[in-house]
């Protein structure tokens, strides 16, 4: 995000970070951790909420971190710390399936749950069982699938491909495991957490149905990945549904967001808290709008593939990681326009689809 409109945001804690394995309260009761990740994308924020379930004082996680030692270790900082008062958790919410959200759930809920009490997941059903899905096998992230829907898109680049077949357990590696039984969140639905309610947000294009929550009294939306301050939310079409349409349904739920007060303080995943709600759905919309208008001009040149868009949608050097979701990305920009009626794609000898103008 270039910084003209950075400026258009407000961070009310400034950079002020929470040190890893400590909490800050950014609102009464609601308290913010960070988690590192192996990622150019080298953090995630969580969230403790005040809670009481059941007539039990203890607190409510919101997402959870990967699964690794380090992340444990941290978790178990903040359990140690006088923070938490020396209450339990109670349960665990996650927005979706990633793994940086899922990743440490079932280790969540199995250290804070007794006989007598479960610390149950909270999700929504569809993440849960996309979640479980990819962590017994592999979804959009690597495998044999995977490659071959890359390479169907122009990616041939053969150590890249190889790469990305061996990646075949990658998700797993993060997510594990994920717990067997789960209560469900919907669209709509009213959360009594401690003394404030908090309302779920089913937004789509991220991941099949994330959910944010929005507190009224506290004017707090936790927004998981769907509205993120500095990056925009990644959308992409994976092996499993080749021809995927997520970026309306990305861009439809932004709209729906858009209902809350523009005041809201918006505390995202990745990035600092602000304010200014309006003012980045306005920016999330325009720079797809960019990236469409964009890729429309580079198909009118000649027939293109998702590989051959990548250097106009990512002026940065992209290393694997990054590689795989901009493919993921690229296609879903041109499915959309696809799907929409102003490309047509064609699969050529080589067996790489490429899209022209329609007319």
């Amino acid at each position: 995000m270039a910084n003209a409109q950075e400026h258009e945001l407000h961070y009310p804690l400034g950079d002020v970070l929470p040190e890893t394995g400590t909490t800050l309260e950014v609102a009464p009761g609601v308290r913010w951790l960070s988690m590192k990740l192996p990622f150019a994308l080298d953090h995630i924020n969580l969230w403790l909420l005040r809670d009481e379930l059941d007539g039990r004082a203890g607190w409510t996680i919101v997402d959870c971190g990967i699964t690794t030692e380090s992340t444990r270790e941290a978790w178990e900082q903040v359990f140690a710390s006088a923070e938490l008062e020396g209450l339990p958790v109670l349960r665990v919410i996650v927005t979706h399936m990633h793994p940086d959200h899922l990743g440490l759930a079932h280790w969540l809920c199995e250290r804070w749950s007794t006989p007598e009490q479960p610390c149950r997941l909270w999700i929504s059903a569809t993440d849960w069982n996309a979640g479980r899905m990819a962590s017994q096998t592999t979804t959009g992230f690597g495998g044999d699938a995977a490659a071959a829907f890359f390479c169907g898109h122009g990616l041939v680049d053969p150590e890249a491909v190889a790469r990305v077949r061996s990646r075949s357990n990658y998700y797993a590696t993060m997510v594990p495991q994920v717990p067997a039984q789960f209560r469900r969140l919907m669209d709509g639905q009213a959360l009594r957490i401690g003394v404030h309610e908090w309302r779920c947000w089913a937004g789509h294009g991220h991941s099949p149905e994330h959910i944010s929550l929005h507190c009224e009294a506290l004017g707090l939306l936790i927004s998981g990945d769907m509205v993120l301050p500095r990056i925009s939310t990644n959308i992409s079409v994976i092996d499993l549904e080749p021809e995927g349409n997520p970026l309306p349904l990305y861009l439809a739920s932004l709209e729906r967001l858009r209902a809350l007060p523009a005041g809201t303080f918006v505390l995202p995943s990745h990035g600092k808290p602000f304010t200014g709600l309006h003012a980045r759905i306005d920016q999330l919309v325009a720079h797809h709008d960019e990236r469409l208008a964009e890729v429309v001009a580079l198909c009118a040149q000649a027939p293109a593939s998702a590989a051959d868009v990548l250097p106009v949608m990512f002026k940065r050097v992209l290393d694997l990681h990054q590689t795989t979701f901009a493919m993921g990305e690229a296609v879903a920009h041109l499915n959309a326009l696809w799907l929409g009626g102003q490309l047509r794609r064609e699969r050529g000898a080589d067996g790489i689809w490429r899209f022209a103008p329609a007319a």
